[in-house]
């Protein structure tokens, strides 16, 4: 995110000594993104950042996946998926391919481990709930609506206040806004449909736990000869002793009811509802909206075939008019695979005719890759969705 803070102690040059007042050195660390090349934050600690006592190997959540084969949409309902408490180690792997992977959890109010994606950015959905997500960039609050979005490699952990529905989204890559959305120096330009007032990220560090404890665990999910595994660290201090950081590079937060959506005569694409992108996948929502105001309109979509890509709806809010008569409710997935032409029901189009407001909620990622079921998605497939258009007709 090329959108500059500074959050506690710095010096006032970089890569320069910064002393406590005992006059103890304090411990640079860069953080950054494509080597030396990108976005970076420096975090000054009171421990040394690279000291590990111990490293072994901690067994994640199922990751297996499935094929979609034979070639089918599918409807997936996740109120009905039974989860742990635990917000990192509780989730279950929905959807999945190379480039990201979908889970769902329903948290207790127990804090989790201390936890770092060491594979891709996370890009986390706040279906319900509120609670703190503690990093080592300080604390950042969340609430219903949010996503959280955590660097790759940030040690963090869940602090829910409440029960709260989470959908992590996972990428192999960062998740940044969409490119068309930014100046060439990283500014969200005007006919963005957000704006740096609406992410909220650390204001200030924490110091959790003081500067001397240690034997502090913390789990990393990482990759080996291409597959996902987890080690368990323990570091000699705890990661949570920094002082002060600046940079570009930090966890953040943005609410889905800050995001302004764009309407138009006729139907517009999904496209103009983008909100992040990952290598080979977006991130869009569909929010309550003023809808097709030409006098022929058809508001809700028209048929269409994602060639090269496929599309997970989440239901999150409203009536989504074009699923009217599908089984499709709150808390449900469709993913409509490329390959297979998909849209509304027929009933719904006629129904539509006229709408002038939209109230729904849902968020969408859209893949450039095929998507394999992971366990929990078949645990709680609904299997006469994909006949519902042809039955629609009988």
């Amino acid at each position: 995110m090329a959108h500059y803070r500074q959050v506690g102690e710095v010096p006032p040059k970089r890569h320069t000594q910064h002393r406590d007042p005992q006059g103890r050195l304090y411990y640079e660390e860069l953080m950054g993104e494509e080597g030396f090349s990108s976005d970076s934050s420096l975090l000054y600690h009171r421990g040394v950042p690279s000291a590990i006592s111990s490293a072994e190997v901690w067994e994640l959540p199922d990751q297996t996946r499935v094929p979609n084969h034979p070639l089918k949409p599918r409807h997936l309902k996740l109120h009905d998926l039974e989860t742990g408490p635990d917000a990192v180690l509780d989730r279950r792997l929905v959807l999945g391919n190379a480039d990201v992977r979908i889970s769902y959890v329903t948290t207790g109010t127990d804090a989790t481990p201390l936890y770092r994606n060491a594979i891709g950015d996370e890009c986390v959905y706040v279906e319900s709930g509120s609670g703190t997500v503690e990093t080592v960039f300080g604390v950042l609050a969340y609430r219903t609506g949010d996503y959280v979005v955590i660097p790759r490699a940030t040690t963090h952990r869940w602090v829910p206040a409440e029960a709260s529905q989470l959908y992590p989204i996972e990428a192999n890559s960062h998740v940044a806004p969409p490119r068309r959305y930014l100046s060439r120096y990283g500014q969200l330009l005007e006919h963005a449909p957000y704006c740096e007032r609406d992410l909220h990220g650390p204001t200030a560090v924490h110091l959790l736990d003081g500067p001397d404890r240690s034997d502090v665990e913390v789990l990393v999910k990482h990759r080996v000869a291409g597959s996902i595994v987890g080690t368990r660290y323990t570091y000699a201090t705890h990661p949570f002793d920094v002082v002060g950081w600046d940079g570009c590079l930090y966890p953040y937060t943005f609410n889905i009811d800050d995001y302004m959506p764009i309407t138009g005569k006729v139907h517009q694409p999904p496209p103009v509802h983008q909100v992040f992108e990952g290598h080979n996948f977006v991130i869009c929502n569909f929010l309550p909206r003023k809808v097709d105001y030409h006098e022929l309109a058809v508001p809700v979509p028209y048929y269409h075939s994602n060639v090269d890509s496929d599309e997970v709806m989440f239901y999150v809010g409203g009536d989504y008019e074009a699923r009217k008569g599908s089984g499709i409710g709150l808390g449900s997935i469709s993913l409509h695979p490329g390959g297979h032409a998909h849209g509304p029901q027929p009933s719904a189009i006629e129904a539509s005719l006229g709408a002038e407001y939209f109230e729904e909620s849902a968020v969408m990622v859209d893949t450039f890759a095929p998507l394999e079921l992971g366990e929990a998605g078949l645990a709680v497939e609904d299997p006469a969705y994909a006949w519902t258009w042809a039955n629609s007709l009988r």
